[in-house]
């Protein structure tokens, strides 16, 4: 492939309009060094991006728009307008009128890389309240994903320099979590993180933590079943599968001893077990990865921020790094295919056992 041929075309949806998603597109693509990596198309509208543009005085972006969304303009922030018509943005404030263009926004977005005219989504903060609608019902971007394209299972997976964290449950009540912490719900999630794992971060034969659910992992059954019925069978069974996964391990020591640097990725059982210690832990600039798509998602790994909204404040590291990352997934996943479109036969006799292959030891084992 050529260079221009590697360079994706990434689209962006812009969030919530009374939030800072647009003050974040604005400053990350005013620096026209990242038109060396990628070709955004943003979905929103001049009007929304000309509004915000007076509030970003510091930083000056310059775009082109795009009528034909399959010929997009190399070197160029291009943007598509979803919509035409006037609309009232009142930055910082909740309401219907800014879920409802960012669900414009995200559609317009999704089906564009759907069809195979951009090759990568960044999206935008939404806030699930507003966004709730007859057409709208999902929770977040990640299930509303999940049902456009139709596949059984995705994994919400936090990313950063140290540390990799997916989601068990998501956007669930506390109350409802342990219902959903079975031996195959829990199964389907290593494999998707395993898969990805090694497809989008090229990571050969990853090793994967997974954290119990209760205090102490139940400590054996003392507090909690969960962890000897469905848990650790889980991991055996993933094991069986010749995946290195570990645990289940205890979430407060597991973090605070630093054992999340020993494995490629950890898989938390629930929201906030995870996403605590990865916006406490996380070097660098963390972003939101959805696992298990056919196409390439990521996020920042923040909200829409009302509160800052509109005042020039936002900080646009975590977007920025969401771009760079969607592009450095969809690099590796055209290397992962081509190291495995004219494969080796394998030669009789060669194929090790398991054990044979590499002696894996969980940590103080």
């Amino acid at each position: 492939m050529s260079n221009q041929q590697q360079k994706p075309v990434i689209g962006i949806s812009c969030g919530d309009i009374n939030g800072i998603g647009i003050e974040l597109i604005i400053k990350t693509f005013s620096d026209s060094r990242i038109l060396d990596m990628c070709t955004p198309v943003i979905f929103a509208s001049n009007k929304s991006i000309n509004f915000y543009k007076k509030t970003v005085t510091d930083v000056n972006l310059n775009f082109q728009n795009l009528k034909d969304i399959a010929r997009p303009y190399p070197r160029q922030v291009n943007i598509f307008n979803c919509w035409e018509e006037e609309v009232n943005i009142t930055p910082g404030q909740f309401n219907d009128t800014g879920g409802r263009y960012a669900v414009k926004s995200l559609q317009s977005a999704a089906e564009a890389v759907k069809a195979g005219h951009i090759q990568a989504l960044v999206t935008g903060p939404i806030h699930k309240k507003n966004v709730q609608s007859k057409e709208f019902t999902f929770s977040g971007h990640t299930p509303f994903l999940k049902q456009l394209f139709g596949v059984d299972e995705v994994l919400m997976l936090m990313c950063a320099e140290n540390m990799r964290v997916g989601l068990l449950t998501e956007h669930v009540p506390v109350k409802d979590i342990a219902a959903l912490v079975t031996r195959q719900h829990i199964l389907k999630k290593i494999v998707i993180l395993k898969e990805s794992l090694q497809k989008d971060f090229g990571i050969d034969k990853p090793r994967i933590a997974v954290l119990g659910l209760n205090p102490h992992a139940g400590d054996e059954g003392l507090i909690g079943k969960e962890e000897e019925e469905q848990i650790k069978p889980a991991i055996k069974e993933a094991k069986q599968n010749n995946i290195l996964a570990f645990g289940p391990y205890s979430a407060d020591a597991f973090f605070a001893r630093g054992s999340h640097e020993k494995f490629d990725a950890v898989l938390a059982m629930y929201h906030d077990q995870g996403l605590i210690p990865f916006k406490s832990l996380a070097k660098g600039e963390g972003i939101n990865f959805t696992a298990g798509l056919p196409v390439v998602r990521t996020s920042p790994d923040h909200g829409t921020a009302f509160d800052i909204a509109g005042k020039n404040k936002a900080d646009e590291s975590s977007f920025r790094q969401s771009v760079f990352s969607a592009v450095d997934v969809f690099l590796q996943r055209i290397e992962y295919a081509n190291n495995r479109s004219n494969p080796m036969k394998r030669m009789s006799g060669a194929v090790l056992t398991n054990a044979e292959d590499e002696k894996i030891e969980e940590p103080g084992g």
